[in-house]
C-alpha cells in the first residue's frame, strides 16, 4: 500500500474560534433561556392558578401513559389489551381536558418553545472548531472487483435500481446468491485466490459483515453497496441509503478508509453483537416472517418473569450485573441525541461500546428517557468485553442473525483492520449533537469578551 496517499487527516482541529462565532454562540445560549423562561411565563400569564392544574394533569397523563405502556409490552391477554386502551385513552382525554378549559393552544406554544430552547440550547454548545473527519486515502481504482448482490436483500433493492447491470457496466465481475452460489464468504475467498482487488457487497449487514471479514484477513479493499433493510454500516460510513447507485461511484472515483471490525466468538461484526432479550427475540424461528409479533409474544416473560440466562457483562474494572439486554457495538453508539441514537459518529475510534439495560418494572421503564443520565442505561467502553452468564450457552444476535455461542462470550476489535472503498462524493456522516447542559449554557450566556466557554 506504499502508493496511498492520505488527502485528510485525522487529527482534531485547533484553529481558534473566530470572534463572530463566538458572538452568535452567546446570543444563542441568552435566547435559549429566554425561550425557555417563555415556557413558564406564558402559561401563568394566560392559565394563572389553572396553571398548576395543566402543569398537574399533563404529568399525571404522560405517568399513566408510560405506565400502560409498560404493561402492553409486559403482560399477555386481557391486560394486555386494557393497557392498549388506555394507552390510546389517555392522550386523547388530556387533550379534550385542555381544549374544554380553552388551553390547548398553550400547551402547545409552550412546547414549541420548549423544542425551540433546547434547539437554540445544542447550537451553542456545538463544539467548534469540530474534530476532523476519518482519514482519506488515495488508492487506484480497482481493476478487478467482485462483487456479491442478494437479490432479495432490501424487498429486491438488487433487482428494482438494476445494479447488477450498472457495476457490470463499470467493469465488475457480479455473482448473485441463489441456491447455487449460497456462501457468500466462500465466494469472497475463491475470488481473491483468482485475482479479484476488491470485494464489495449488495444486502444486508450480515452478509456484509462475512465478506467484510474475508477482506480483512486477505487484506483487500472493501465496497459497501447500500442494498439492504436498513443499512446501518451504509450509514455510518456516510453511505447513500436511498440510492444503491451512487454507491457504485467508488469503482470508478473512490477514496479508501480504515475502519474498526469487531469480534465475538470467532465471527466478525460490523455493527453490533445483541444479548438478552434482543438476542432471544431475533432466535425465535417466527421473527424473520412476524419481528413484532414475536417480540411481543417473548417480551412478557423477559422483563416480568425474568426466563433466560441471569447476564454479567465486564469491561476492563467495570462489571454490570443482571443487565435485561446488552448491546456490544463496533465502536460507540450515540445516546445523548435522540435524534441520532444508534449511530455512530466514527468508526476508527478503536473501541468497543457498551449499551446494558436493566428493566425491572414501570420505573425502570420510565428512567430509561433520561438516556445517558438513567440508572437503567449504564453506557460504558472499552477494548475486550466478556458476557457471561449462568448458562452453558446464550443466543447471540450478530449483525442481525442468531447465533448461540458458549459463555463466557468475549468481545474483542479489530482496530482499522478493513480497507473501504467509498465514493470521492457522498453525503457523509452528521456529527452528533453536543448533550444539553444548562449550567454550561448559563456560563457561556453570561460570558463576556472573545474567548468561547470551555466544556
Amino acid at each position: 500500500m506504499g502508493d496511498e496517499e492520505p488527502v485528510l487527516d485525522m487529527v482534531t482541529t485547533t484553529a481558534p474560534i473566530p470572534r463572530r462565532i463566538v458572538y452568535l454562540q452567546r446570543w444563542l445560549a441568552r435566547s435559549a433561556f429566554l425561550a425557555a423562561a417563555a415556557c413558564l411565563v406564558l402559561p401563568l400569564a394566560v392559565a394563572g392558578v389553572r396553571s398548576v392544574g395543566l402543569l398537574l394533569i399533563g404529568l399525571g397523563g404522560a405517568a399513566l401513559t408510560l405506565a400502560a405502556g409498560w404493561w402492553f409490552l409486559s403482560r399477555r391477554g386481557v391486560l394486555r389489551w386494557v393497557a392498549a386502551g388506555v394507552l390510546l385513552v389517555t392522550p386523547l382525554a388530556v387533550a379534550a381536558w385542555y381544549i374544554r378549559a380553552e388551553l390547548l393552544w398553550v400547551v402547545v406554544v409552550t412546547a414549541l418553545l420548549w423544542v425551540l430552547a433546547l434547539g437554540l440550547g445544542r447550537t451553542a454548545l456545538s463544539e467548534l472548531p469540530r474534530p476532523a473527519p476519518p482519514a482519506e486515502y488515495d488508492t487506484p481504482s480497482p481493476r478487478h472487483p467482485f462483487l456479491i448482490m442478494n437479490p432479495r436483500s432490501g424487498g429486491g433493492k438488487v433487482t428494482r435500481f438494476g445494479l447488477a447491470d450498472a457495476a457490470r457496466a463499470r467493469g465488475a465481475e457480479v455473482v448473485l446468491l441463489d441456491d447455487e452460489h449460497k456462501n457468500a464468504a466462500s465466494l469472497a475467498r475463491e475470488a481473491v485466490y483468482a485475482g479479484a482487488d476488491l470485494l464489495g457487497v449488495a444486502g444486508g449487514d450480515g452478509t456484509q459483515a462475512l465478506v467484510a471479514d474475508v477482506a480483512a484477513e486477505t487484506g483487500v479493499p472493501f465496497m459497501v453497496i447500500s442494498a439492504g433493510t436498513r443499512n446501518h454500516f451504509a450509514l455510518d460510513l456516510g453511505l447513500d441509503r436511498e440510492h444503491p447507485m451512487a454507491c457504485l461511484d467508488a469503482l470508478t472515483d473512490g477514496v479508501e478508509l480504515r475502519v474498526d471490525l469487531g469480534r465475538v466468538g470467532g465471527r466478525t461484526f460490523v455493527n453490533n453483537a445483541s444479548f438478552g432479550a434482543y438476542a432471544t427475540v431475533v432466535d425465535r424461528p417466527s421473527y424473520r416472517g412476524k419481528k413484532a409479533g414475536t417480540a411481543l409474544d417473548v417480551l412478557p416473560d423477559l422483563l416480568t418473569d425474568h426466563t433466560g440466562p441471569a447476564l454479567r457483562v465486564t469491561v476492563g474494572q467495570t462489571v454490570l450485573e443482571g443487565p435485561v439486554a446488552a448491546l456490544v457495538s463496533n465502536n460507540p453508539y450515540c445516546v445523548d441525541d435522540v435524534a441520532h441514537f444508534g449511530r455512530r459518529s466514527r468508526l476508527d475510534v478503536g473501541v468497543l461500546g457498551v449499551l446494558a439495560v436493566t428493566v425491572r418494572g414501570a420505573r425502570d421503564a420510565t428512567r430509561l428517557l433520561r438516556g445517558r443520565r438513567s440508572r437503567s442505561l449504564q453506557v460504558v467502553q472499552g477494548r475486550e468485553v466478556t458476557v457471561d452468564a449462568d448458562a452453558p450457552s446464550i443466543p447471540v444476535g450478530i449483525d442481525g442473525e442468531s447465533f448461540w455461542l458458549h459463555t463466557p462470550v468475549r468481545c474483542t476489535l479489530r482496530p482499522r483492520a478493513l480497507r473501504v472503498r467509498v465514493p470521492r462524493n457522498r453525503p457523509g456522516v452528521r456529527p452528533p449533537r453536543p448533550t444539553m447542559n444548562w449550567r454550561r449554557l448559563g456560563r457561556l450566556a453570561l460570558s463576556t469578551g472573545h474567548r468561547a466557554v470551555d466544556a
